[in-house]
């Protein structure tokens, strides 16, 4: 413990004496900076004059002047560049080393093995040591957002293998095989996503495409992507959070049947279809919810000020998740279906006043109509 605190002590001092930000943190820790052990100079031969360095920077080291002075500067990743007209001056931190070391403190006081120390009263001394302001995580996103930090255009995938056979597929087991692709349709659909999507300027700025990773939705953001000039790097798929909504005892059977499954959503959105003994999920709007909102609190965190293309495989993401971010009854998510191939940009500008939400569960006997 003693050694830890110790080589703390030294790791505080590394950078410029004149840091004040350090100077703060060692006054946090009530720890002193302490004189730098000796080491002893060698140089390669015998230099011709002697000059002792009461400057800790060098170590207190025994140097021939300027010419060591310089090299053991570099050694310890400072700029020995700089002019050096006194032997006492000091060699100025090569930009960059202090932020650095700063992270490296930061990380070991907090969570490291050295003596703990309550992060939450340095206060900004962290922060005022880089010159940024402090950082603030916002958890996650609420439904419906007062703003969003960027611009959103959602695409359905265009038709798949499964749709144009007219059967049911949601397992995420098959979701990057060959069948749950576009079909020749579906990739017609999938250009005219694109074309539109370039008609109307989305990718004239940064622009990221968040594709499933659903084999029809990736194969519609490669689309997009090369229609509008956007870079394979800009394509990030998502794994989990866009899979498409799994229908439990529905899987395999006709599509048709989809109908069944929005009659009860419009009743209550934590109605789940019949489970399946195959491991198909069988996921009710309140599930999907969940997750779209996930994915919506990841792109608010992590980009700002871009155009963010989420490509979907199936309708009920993109109709629950934008029924959440206009704040409308979730049960009357159906209002709001995509169709294969389909565009809308989302403007959080012009949403209108969010109806209240209803609390528990109310019997919808006018399905669809709940009003």
């Amino acid at each position: 413990r003693e050694h830890s605190k110790q080589t703390l002590r030294i790791l505080c001092c590394f950078c410029h004496p004149q840091n004040t930000g350090l100077a703060m943190l060692l006054h946090a820790m009530a720890l002193p900076c302490p004189p730098f052990p000796a080491r002893p100079w060698r140089p390669a031969s015998p230099p011709p004059s002697i000059c002792r360095s009461s400057d800790p920077l060098y170590l207190n080291t025994t140097c021939s002047c300027n010419a060591q002075k310089r090299f053991a500067a570099s050694e310890l990743g400072f700029d020995s560049t700089l002019p050096m007209p006194g032997l006492e001056e000091q060699a100025q931190p090569t930009k960059g080393v202090c932020p650095a070391m700063t992270w490296v403190l930061a990380a070991l006081l907090c969570f490291g093995s050295l003596p703990r120390l309550n992060c939450s009263e340095l206060g900004g001394v962290v922060d005022g040591m880089l010159g940024v302001g402090p950082v603030r995580a916002a958890g996650l996103l609420q439904m419906p957002p007062l703003v969003l930090n960027n611009q959103y255009y959602f695409v359905r995938s265009g038709e798949s293998e499964f749709e144009r056979m007219g059967v049911i597929n949601t397992n995420p087991v098959t979701k990057t095989s060959i069948d749950s692709g576009l079909s020749p349709e579906g990739r017609k659909q999938a250009y005219k996503a694109a074309l539109r999507l370039k008609d109307v300027g989305a990718c004239e700025g940064s622009c990221w495409i968040w594709p499933s990773i659903t084999q029809r939705s990736y194969q519609a953001a490669e689309i997009i992507a090369y229609v509008n000039d956007v870079d394979r790097s800009h394509i990030v798929p998502e794994y989990s959070f866009l899979d498409a909504r799994g229908l439990g005892a529905y899987e395999g059977r006709d599509i048709d049947l989809l109908t069944e499954v929005h009659k009860t959503d419009s009743e209550s959105p934590n109605i789940r279809p019949p489970p399946f003994t195959d491991g198909t999920p069988n996921e009710s709007v309140a599930d999907v919810f969940v997750r779209v909102t996930q994915l919506m609190s990841i792109l608010e965190t992590q980009y700002s000020g871009d155009a963010i293309i989420i490509v979907a495989p199936d309708s009920d993401n993109l109709s629950v998740l934008q029924a959440a971010l206009i704040g409308l009854d979730l049960r009357r998510h159906n209002d709001l279906a995509f169709g294969p191939g389909e565009v809308r940009f989302l403007d959080i500008q012009n949403i209108p006043v969010p109806r209240p939400y209803v609390s528990g569960l109310i019997k919808c006997y006018k399905a669809p109509d709940c009003s």
